[in-house]
């Protein structure tokens, strides 16, 4: 689990982002500086990851 998936799970849990919005902290190849992973991302959301 990722050091900030704690703070992302609780931002969404109190819908301060939504799964669109949270799309921005997922680490892919082009935003290398993300977050969260793909497998992060859905277990907060529920929705599997689709860049």
């Amino acid at each position: 689990m990722s050091a900030n998936y704690s703070f992302w799970k609780m931002a969404f849990d109190y819908k301060w982002v939504d799964a669109i919005s949270l799309k921005g902290a997922v680490k892919t190849d082009i935003n290398i500086f993300g977050e969260i992973t793909a497998n992060e991302y859905k277990q907060i959301t529920g929705i599997d990851y689709v860049a």
